[in-house]
């Protein structure tokens, strides 16, 4: 039972390190549509 636990935690970690590498380097475009919202101006405190 030791053996397995060691193994999926190793596992756990490796599948950790990988993700962060991934989201470290994956050159992933940022949203290009533009958005535009009218504020009212009673929103704001004056």
């Amino acid at each position: 039972m030791g053996k397995v636990t060691i193994i999926l935690i190793v596992i756990l970690v490796v599948a950790i390190v990988a993700g962060c590498v991934v989201l470290a380097y994956w050159d992933f475009p940022a949203p290009s549509s533009r958005v535009e919202k009218v504020l009212p101006d009673a929103r704001f405190p004056k």
